[in-house]
């Protein structure tokens, strides 16, 4: 029997979506929270608080990947501080410009936003994807954390309970807030089906991968066009994302391309994964 095999005797992939027992109705008990007392979201707490919540995992996460390395010490912490203080830099100037409205439409000649959302994965993307040292530490750490981490996309049920109130379009509101709450939702159940180590597991979570990209790469594209400017091809009753409200607007400028690097790092852990080992050579017999 392979270990791959025993893995899934021991680890039976049914149970993962049971999960979505307990995820579904909190989920929904705070999309109506929110929905009924609508003050609740734009105090811009919660929104802090869950993205100070994901930048603490990431934070530990990454960490905890690090000890389970071959790396000195020295190298752990020089690796994870690198990471780590461009994030919290990042996090900051995000909240701090979406607080002041200067995402707002009309209040720069620069697109700011569009600049929030891909300066970030266009800068981090190949840094991240190309260092040996991050693929050493992805080797090491299970494949399931940077699946299992995404569970706070659940919170982008926001844009439904907008939509809901009438202050967000449905033809933005729609698409974009149902990706990700469906991207949230099944975070931890094709987690924990990964952890099995089956082939099956491993597609499904590629799978995963793929669709929360796509969910973004749709919102992305709809806040485009439904938002005041030039690419503005459909005009919502009701401003869009565009429009740089906060709290509203921190999602795209640091959740999507947070999530965006999570979702590339994951592919490439997957990846790494999969290659079937390099045969050792036979020795020679005497």
């Amino acid at each position: 029997m392979t270990a791959t095999a025993l893995s899934a005797r021991i680890v039976p992939p049914r149970p993962a979506w049971h999960t979505l027992l307990w995820i579904a109705p909190l989920t929904l008990l705070w999309t109506l929270l929110i929905y009924w007392e609508p003050a609740i979201w734009a105090s811009g707490v919660s929104t802090t608080a869950h993205q100070l919540m994901a930048h603490g995992l990431i934070a530990l996460g990454l960490w905890l990947g690090l000890e389970r390395s071959r790396l000195t010490p020295g190298q752990r912490r020089t690796t994870w501080l690198a990471v780590m203080i461009p994030d919290t830099l990042w996090f900051a100037v995000a909240w701090s410009a979406a607080v002041n409205d200067m995402f707002r439409t009309g209040a720069s000649p620069l697109p700011l936003l569009p600049l929030a959302i891909l300066l970030p994965v266009m800068i981090g993307a190949p840094l991240l994807l190309l260092s040996k040292r991050v693929g050493q530490v992805l080797d090491t750490t299970p494949a399931s954390w940077l699946i299992a981490l995404q569970l706070y996309r659940v919170f982008g049920s926001w844009a439904l309970a907008a939509w809901l109130r009438g202050v967000l379009p449905g033809v933005f509101a729609l698409p974009a807030g149902t990706g990700d709450l469906l991207t949230g939702l099944f975070a931890v159940p094709a987690a924990i089906a990964l952890a099995s180590g089956t082939a099956q597991s491993r597609r499904a979570a590629v799978i995963w991968n793929i669709f929360g990209l796509a969910d973004f790469a749709v919102a992305i594209t709809l806040g485009m066009i439904t938002s005041p400017g030039q690419l503005q091809f459909i005009v919502p009753s009701v401003p869009s994302i565009g429009a740089g409200a906060y709290p509203g607007v921190l999602t795209p400028a640091f959740v999507v391309p947070s999530s965006i690097l999570l979702h590339a790092l994951s592919l490439r852990q997957l990846r790494r994964c999969g290659r079937p080992e390099t045969p050792k050579p036979r020795e020679p017999s005497k």
